[in-house]
Order: structure tokens, then sequence, then C-alpha cells
């Protein structure tokens, strides 16, 4: 110990009585030099944690901020907001890639799918997590036979490749495609709509623009090509083969199934070129509010419903909402947790037999469960468990 303190006075000593300016130089160039690597060093694991990514992962701490202007600008602020952002949405530019959407299509869903699928994906590919994945993984669970499109372009690339690479590479038909939006508009009531927003003529309203273009795509998308549209908070627990022309009610009177009150969109299937979804596209064009929070989705689609019934009620079916959405917003929570009393576990019981026998599908509300851990056996845990084909990271 005297030893150390030895040394420790003598180097202090040293440094007292050194004056050489070259020294004095050299030790704070060091210092700075530590400093430097020091926060180098710091911000890459910062990043590290932020942005941890695998092939079936999701951002573990950094939330998406949705590319919209501030709530409270005014119309003329948003469109000058869309100018000057313009070139970050990927559904507004035109590339050798989008032009082949149409000739990729018919390639990857040819006769050979038993039921086609499309999900759009108009965020980046860091984002497309865990339970975006698991989704994905329930189509093929119910459709081993089946196609599945993600309209995306930034799926439409390596990195979106190894994300889907364990479904791949089990055999199964999964497929991202990069969509050119104004070619899939082309002869549809949403066309100048389109090229209005495209060329800044109009405002984007303070929902994310990105959200709305979802809406329009899988409408158009259904329009030009049928088949089943998914969102991806959607898994699949039943196959979808005998459904045609339908559409899911999310709420109706109470004690009367049949009596709905609210409609859908984040499920649809529909035969190409189906007359409700033209009357979808009309009314997305003609009644655009980009204010309001499902004035373009679930509540367009209820609007239309509601007068189409009495012209062409007989070429679509309503399903009751036990078949896509069989526990809404508020009830689906409990389904994450694990089950802590008899009572809890009674009830756990019941949910699965709900929905193992009567329903094609659950709705998993993201917006509202995103940051829900998924609890060791809980329902969701068992009904993913039976519902996937990688099967690897269920709980979160």
């Amino acid at each position: 110990m005297e030893k150390d303190n030895s040394n420790k006075k003598s180097l202090s000593e040293q440094l007292k009585h050194t004056n050489s300016p070259v020294f004095s130089t050299a030790i704070f160039s060091f210092i700075m030099l530590l400093v430097v690597v020091g926060t180098m060093l710091s911000n890459m694991s910062l990043e590290s944690t932020f942005f941890w990514t695998s092939p079936t992962s999701e951002v573990i701490t950094m939330e998406r901020k949705p590319l919209a202007p501030p709530k409270n600008s005014t119309s003329r602020y948003r469109i000058s907001w869309l100018r000057s952002h313009l070139k970050e949405f990927e559904v507004f530019k035109s590339t050798n890639l989008s032009e082949k959407f149409h000739q990729r299509v018919l390639e990857s869903l040819n006769d050979e799918c038993e039921v086609r699928f499309f999900m759009t994906w108009f965020s980046p590919a860091d984002y497309f997590g865990k339970r975006e994945f698991l989704a994905v993984e329930s189509v093929f669970k119910s459709h081993p036979q089946g196609c599945l499109m993600i309209v995306s372009g930034s799926m439409d690339s390596p990195q979106g490749s190894t994300i889907l690479k364990p479904i791949s590479d089990l055999g199964y038909k999964v497929f991202a495609a990069t969509p050119d939006v104004s070619s899939l508009l082309e002869n549809t009531p949403a066309k100048t709509w389109f090229q209005e927003m495209k060329s800044c003529k109009r405002d984007p309203g303070r929902i994310p623009l990105s959200q709305n273009l979802s809406n329009l795509a899988r409408l158009a998308i259904l329009y030009k090509y049928g088949g089943v549209y998914l969102d991806t908070d959607f898994i699949v627990t039943r196959s979808f083969k005998g459904l045609k022309n339908s559409i899911g009610a999310q709420t109706v009177v109470e004690g009367d199934s049949k009596n709905w009150t609210r409609l859908n969109n984040a499920v649809l299937v529909f035969e190409k070129e189906h007359p409700l979804v033209y009357s979808f596209m009309e009314e997305f064009a003609s009644t655009f509010d980009g204010n309001r929070w499902g004035h373009n989705g679930p509540y367009l689609v209820t609007r239309v419903v509601q007068r189409a019934q009495e012209t062409i009620g007989n070429s679509f079916t309503v399903l009751p909402p036990v078949a896509f959405y069989p526990f809404n917003w508020i009830d689906i929570q409990r389904l994450f947790q694990t089950p802590r009393s008899r009572n809890e576990t009674t009830l756990l019981k019941a949910d699965l037999i709900k929905l193992n026998k009567r329903s094609y599908g659950l709705h998993l509300w993201n917006k509202i469960t995103k940051k829900i851990k998924i609890g060791k056996g809980s329902a969701i845990d068992i009904i993913i468990s039976d519902h996937c084909v990688v099967c690897k990271g269920i709980q979160r």
C-alpha cells in the first residue's frame, strides 16, 4: 500500500514539475482522444440498444413516428409540408421496379394459389416487427397452398427478403412487390385524387398520409386482382377458402348479430372488379378528409354499405363481428395476460372456444396492444402457438 502511494506521489510530483509545452500538449491531446472515443462507443451502444433487429425483430425501445404534419397546422401549411416531404413517400415514386408490379402480381399470384392474400406496408422495413411476422405466418398455417403478396417498396428489398426468408425457406409462397400506385389507380374513380395529392394540390390532413394511402391501395388491389386483403395485425385461424365477397362488422346492436352498426376494412374479401369495391373508391375520392381518423377507412366502408344494401346488397355478405373481430379493442387486452386465477383460466378457455369455433381470425388492434407483452400461457400466446409455422419468439 505504501509502495502504491509512493508511486502515485512520485507521478503527481513529476507532472507538477513538468513545464514542457510539448508534454502538456501531448497530455491534452490524449485526454481529448479518450473523450471522443468514449462518446463514439457510447453512441454505438445506444444505437444497438434502440435499433436491434433480426429477421423477425421489431424496434425495441424507439417508437416509429409517422410521417405527418404538425397537428395544429393549417391547410395551407400542410400542403406546403407535403411538397417538402413528397420524396419521402414511396407510393408517389415510379421506378423500373414499380413499373413491373402488374406483371409480378400475375406471375406470383397464379392459378396455383389456393387463396390470394394481400397486405400493404408503407413504412420502413426496419419496422416490420415480430407481430407483423406472426401475422404472415398465420396465413400459411391455414393455407399451405396459399399465396401472400406484401405490397411494399421497403419490403421489396434485400432487407425485406431477409425478414421473410424463414417463411419462404419452408416453401411457402410469400412475396413483396413495389407498387406503381398511379398505374394501379388507372381507370378507377380515385385516379384524379391521387394525381392531385401527388402534385400537392390537396390537403393531406393531420392523419398520417401513409395510413390513408393504405386505405386506398387495398381497394385498388382488390378491384384489379381480387382476393383477400389483411391488415398486418390480423392473425388467421381458419381457412378463407369458402369466403367470397365479404366484409366484417365490428359492432352490432346488442343481442342482434345481424343488425350491425359499424364495419371495418382490416379484412376484405372480394372478387375482381366487384361493384362494391368500386363504390368504396368513389367514396374515398369524393369525401376524403385527412383530419378525421377512420373517415377514409372503417367509417367509409360503413357509409357505402349502408347505401349499397338497397341496390347491390345481394352481391356481398356482411359477416358478424365474431368472424374477424371477435374481441373489441377493449376486451382484446385481457387476452395478452397470463391467467392468475381459476376464474381467469375459465374465461381464457371460453375465449378460445369462441375463437376456434366461429372465427376466421383475430384482429390484434395493434394501435392499442402494440406495447403489451404477450404473457406466457395467455390466450394470445396459445392462439399464435397454434397458428404459426416458424414459431420463434412468440412471447414479447
